[in-house]
Order: C-alpha cells, then structure tokens, then sequence
C-alpha cells in the first residue's frame, strides 16, 4: 500500500497538524502485514520500512519489551525512488488515538513526553540520492523512574516543499509505529463512565419507540486495551429487555484515552423507567500477539419512557369525565334549587290559605 501524506499551510504562519498516513493505523490497530510505507508527490518519492537486524525483518512496525532505565537499539531504513536528491527531516513523536480511531503522531512543534522524548536517532536531517537507500539508527533510553505499561509512537521522516504558485508551504510526513512496554506490574483497566439513556417514542399509542444510550469508554490502566461491547435496555424488574445491534469494538485506546460511545436501541416497549444497562469485555494483546479477556465491566444508567400518546388519551378521558360529572353536580343542583323554590312557594301558599279562614 502506498500512502502520499501532504499538508498545506501559509507560509506567514506555523505548521499546524499534519496527519500521519493512514498506513500507520492499519499497522497499529489491524496487526496487517504491508510492505515498505510510500509517500510520492512529482518527483520526491520514498519509502520507510523497518531494519533488518537481530529484532527480525520485514515488520510492519517497531514493538519492544524494556525495562525502565534500560535501551532499545533499532534502525528504519528509507529509499529514495525518486529522480532527484532527496533531504528529508528526521524526529520522533509520541502518538494518541484520533476521534476516527487511527494512530497519529504529535507534529513537531508539540513537545513528546513518552516515547518522542526518549527516541535519538543519529541524525536530525539525511540526504539520499536518487535510487539509493540510508539506514536511520535510533536508540529509545527509558528514564529510570518510568512508569510501568504501554508507550506507543513513531519515527518520521517530513519533507517540506514551498509552493509558489499557491504561497504555501506542503510537507509530507512518513512514519513507523514504535510501541514500548516498560516492564513492571501491569495494570489493565477500561472504566465505562458518564453513561446515560434518551428515549423517543411514536405516536402510536400501541407502538414501541427508540432508546439511545451513551457512555465513555476511559482506560484508567496503563495497557494499550480494546474490548467486546453489548447493550440492552429494559423495563421494570428486566422486563421487556431489548437487545442492541453488535457494537463495533473501539480501538486500541492508549493509557488514559477516552472514546465517547452512542449506541442506538430500536423497538424499545415504553415502560415509563427504563435500565439501560452495557457490559464492557477489555482485551489485552501480550508482546506475541496472543489475545486475553479481562473481567468484564457493566454499569446501569436509567431513564425515563413514557408512553406520552395512551398517556395523552388517558388524560383527555379523565378531563371529560370530570367535566362530565361537574356539569351533571350542577344541573342536579340547579335542580334541587327550583325543587326547593317550587316547595316554598306551595308552603307559602298553603299558609296564606289557613291565615285566610281563620279570619
């Protein structure tokens, strides 16, 4: 797979982010075998792969085990395809997962704390002829007081070209993935946090509506971890329990990374407090690639479902009713008013009589 990676700015301002090829997250994420990573504007063409050396060769990234204070020697060999001489920059950068779930590399005016800030390399700049290859040493010194756990970044070679014509400046970055474990107690953990359930239902009194539950998957370890995901809502006491669509797993997320997750849930039965409830199996990858599940994590967030339209109809009959009733109190009231008036004026009446003949 060859990957041209070109970024443009003016020329009166600084760089800003430049995008490491997309090569690199497949090598970081899919564990796929690939071939030298290319980068190829006009007539500046490359190529970087690993070195051949005691690690092996033909890897699709750089990956070791260390202890803290100790150092990993490697190199990356870069080619020059292209017809003319080639001067390329050369540095290291300390990588983060993006919104889009691919590797990337902090840009050079970014300071590295990891990985970018204990990789050397020998030189800083290297110019290759047309056809020719350079071997780039690098030597990765892991501070003493190291924290145990994952450390992912990357090796670059950047070339920056002027373009007149659009007063611009393009650089084009071509890196390799280098992943440190620092030996000690490892310490896996993925925390599902900030999780909640919206509902939406239809007009349909007998319809069943739409839930959509959102959590942040946090890793609070110190282990790169991906991670099975499922979810389900439910009524009261588990009923009605719905299940949601496979969940795609989030990608390897570097120690202390977050990812928000929405995960929609159709033919929810409005059953006014729902239990929303997602279950989390984190994934640890060891240094030969073999895969083990950790202890699931689950946590609940409720919300409310309420069948607004039947709720609606409810109401309406209640309202009529009352108004019903309070109209039929009156008209027996009015009633019971004439009745009452029509028996005082035949007492009235009678009386009137009697006073009469007594006279």
């Amino acid at each position: 797979m060859h990957v041209p990676v070109t970024h443009r700015s003016a020329p009166s301002r600084s760089l800003a982010r430049i995008v490491v090829p997309a090569l690199l997250a497949a090598f970081a994420f899919a564990g796929l075998s690939a071939g030298a990573a290319r980068a190829a504007d006009g007539d500046a063409t490359w190529t970087v792969r690993t070195g051949t050396n005691s690690y092996g060769d033909d890897r699709s990234s750089f990956s070791h085990a260390v202890n803290p204070g100790g150092q990993i020697k490697d190199s990356m060999v870069v080619a020059n395809h292209g017809r003319t001489s080639l001067e390329l920059a050369v540095y290291a950068a300390d990588g983060y997962t993006t919104g889009t779930g691919q590797l990337d590399l902090l840009t050079r005016d970014k300071k590295s704390v990891g990985v970018g800030a204990w990789i050397r390399s020998g030189v800083t700049t290297v110019r290759i002829a047309p056809g020719r290859t350079a071997d780039i040493p690098f030597t990765a010194d892991v501070p003493a007081d190291a924290t145990p756990g994952d450390y992912v970044g990357g090796i670059l070679t950047s070339l920056k070209q002027p373009d007149v014509a659009q007063g611009i400046n393009v650089e084009r970055r071509l890196g390799i993935r280098i992943e440190l474990r620092v030996g000690g107690a490892l310490k896996p953990h993925l925390a599902i946090e900030d999780a909640h359930v919206d509902y939406e239902g239809s007009l349909n009194p007998f319809g069943k509506g739409d839930a959509t539950l959102s959590y942040t998957i946090h890793n609070t370890g110190n282990t790169i971890l991906s991670g099975r995901q499922k979810a389900s809502v439910s009524g009261p006491f588990g009923w009605f329990r719905t299940g949601a669509a496979p969940i795609p797993a989030p990608p390897g997320l570097l120690p202390g990374e977050s990812r928000h997750v929405t995960v929609p849930v159709h033919g929810v039965v409005p059953a006014f407090r729902l239990a929303a409830t997602v279950t989390l199996t984190p994934s640890l990858t060891d240094a030969s690639g073999s895969v083990t599940p950790l202890d699931p994590v689950e946590v609940t967030a409720h919300g409310w479902a309420v069948p607004w339209t039947p709720v609606l109809l409810v109401l309406v009959l209640v309202a009529g009713t009352a108004v019903t009733v309070v109209l039929a109190r009156r008209r027996r009231a009015r009633r019971t008013r004439r009745e009452d008036v029509l028996v005082q004026q035949a007492v009235e009446r009678a009386l009137s009589g009697l006073t009469a003949k007594e006279g």
